[in-house]
Parts: C-alpha cells; structure tokens; sequence
C-alpha cells in the first residue's frame, strides 16, 4: 500500500472512530412515571432491581422521573411526554399511571405496579402470557380489604363503625377498595362511612370530620399520596385516638397502628428487575404478570399503648414485627 493511501486509511478510522464510540456510548433511557412526589424510597428499591439486572443509573441506563405530585389528571401528559422523549421502557407506578402510560403508547414496553388484578382491571389479557406491550406486578393490597378489616375488628373487638379513607382521584383503586371492603363489612355486620382526601390539605379536613363522627376505627385505602403522608396520617389518628390499618408496613414503621399487605418495596424492585431484563431484549408479552406471594402483619405497640389499647396475644404471635 503506497504511503499517502495508508495515511488517508488511517486518517479515515480515526474520524470514525469517535462516531463509533459516541454510538456506543448512547445509554437507553427509562420512564418512571408515579402520581405521587419524588420519593426517594420507591426510586431506591427500583434502583436496586435494576442494578441485580445489571443496570446502574449514570453508567449504563439513564432514567427521566415524571412525577405528577398527586394531580392525577397530569399522568396523562407526563406519559405523552416520556413518548416523546421514546424512552425504552416506561416504569408506571399505580393503576392511574399504568392506564395513563398504556394510552399514550401500544409500542414502548410498560412495566407497572399494581394492587389488583390486572386483568380484570384491563392492562393486560392474561398473567402467564400479557400479550401487548405491559408487563408488572401485582401485590394485592385490594383484595386483602377483607383481610385487613377481620385484623382491625380483632385489635379492636367493639368496633362497630369504620370510616375508610379513599382517594377519588385515582378511581379504579377507589373503586375496587370500596368493593372489596363493602362486602366484607356486609358479612361482618360492620357500618361503612366512607372519606374522601386528594391533598394534604383534604386529609386533615377528612380527620376534621373524623373528629364529630366519631368512628370506632379507620381503614386506609392503598394509595400512593397515603405512603406520601404516611407521617401526617399516623400523627392524626393518635391525635384523635383513632386506631388505624394499612396497607404498607411504611406506615407503622413512622407510627401507625397496623398494617398488612405485600412489601411495596419488594415489588418496586421486582420492576427493576423486569425493567433490566427488557432492556436486554425480554418483550413484556413474555414475561409473566409477577404476584406478591409474601404478605406481612405489622404492630406498632408503642402506638397501641398511647391509643389505650391492649394487643391480643393472638395477634402479637402472629405478627410478623412487633414494633415497640
């Protein structure tokens, strides 16, 4: 090869070069869509999913955070907007922000956390096989209403009226806990009077309520701005005496009563995970609807004694915390 071709070869790999190492280096970009405010316990546990999956933020996977600080009615838009931004995958945390993701693209793989069935909700047509483009999890916080309302009648054996506390932004997951709770109340002779609350501002106009109703107990609904809140919640049910259950140990872990369900943050990294498995190639039509199999029961004693209340050695046995 003459001199100046071999030059000119040379000179032509370096130029390319660069462009293929920029190629390399574009990282892929994932949508975390989430009613609710920026919240850093969601963000970790999701963080770490993905990084079992081999996914790290900042080295090898970008992620843009749409949060809607609890206007549902914007989940709509910031979806659109992730679209637009063609994110690789869209993480959607709850039913609103599922529905929302699924309208705004029926090509962008959608990994969602739920608390039903997704199936019956609509987001996909079946566990094993999704079809589509949704995949996620489901960890059952409103089929356990029952469940919840048997533990909060055995805490608290004379109550007789329940007020249950929903969010009507977010009214799928209203609906079902209404459904759910209602039949349940039905079979145990239990009254039902129902609270409505979006914002901080209308959760303590609700416990306002509360305070000349005067209910025997409270049942919160699964929703995200009631993990949000979880703080405000817990302060308000011990101001007015008001023994409460949940569905997140988050709850009692800052003060409140009880609480039963699946772990919210092992759910979220399950997400991570299915979020690093796509990112690899997996189609969410192929990877089956994840369901919570692990369900805990939290007491927080030190919160029953400030209410007055005893907890049955029945319920302390089968506990799977106790927190003093």
């Amino acid at each position: 090869m003459k001199r100046r071709a071999f030059i000119t070869l040379l000179g032509g790999a370096a130029a390319a070069w660069p462009l293929a190492a920029r190629a390399q280096s574009v990282m892929p970009v994932i949508g975390f869509l989430h009613p609710s405010s920026p919240d850093a316990y969601r963000v970790r546990v999701f963080r770490q999913g993905l990084k079992d999956a081999g996914f790290i933020e900042g080295e090898n996977v970008a992620i843009e955070y749409r949060w809607a600080d609890d206007q549902i009615d914007r989940l709509p838009t910031l979806a659109t907007e992730l679209v637009q931004r063609r994110v690789a995958v869209i993480v959607a945390g709850g039913s609103a922000a599922s529905f929302a993701a699924k309208a705004a693209t029926r090509t962008i793989p959608i990994v969602f956390v739920v608390g039903e069935d997704p199936v019956r909700l609509g987001l996909v047509t079946s566990l094993a096989r999704p079809g589509g483009n949704l995949t996620g999890i489901n960890f059952f916080s409103t089929e356990l209403a029952a469940k919840r309302l048997e533990l909060l009648r055995e805490l608290v054996p004379g109550a007789n009226r329940i007020t249950v506390l929903v969010n009507p932004a977010d009214a799928p997951n209203t609906e079902s806990t209404l459904r759910g709770v209602e039949s349940a109340a039905r079979s145990m002779g239990l009254q039902i009077q129902v609270l409505n609350a979006s914002t901080i501002h209308e959760i303590d106009a609700a416990f306002a309520t509360l305070a000349g109703e005067r209910p025997d107990a409270l049942f919160v609904a699964n929703n995200p701005i009631f993990i949000d809140r979880r703080v405000q919640l817990a302060l308000l049910a011990v101001l007015h005496r008001l023994p409460a259950i949940y569905h997140d140990r988050l709850n009692a872990e800052v003060g409140g009563l009880m609480s039963y369900g699946a772990s919210l943050g092992d759910a979220y990294r399950h997400v991570g995970v299915y979020t690093g498995r796509i990112l690899k190639g997996a189609k969410p039509a192929d990877l089956p609807v994840a369901q919570s199999s692990k369900f805990e029961l939290v007491i927080n004693v030190s919160t029953a004694r400030m209410l007055g209340l005893t907890v049955p050695e029945k319920l302390l046995v089968a506990a799977d915390e106790v927190i003093e």
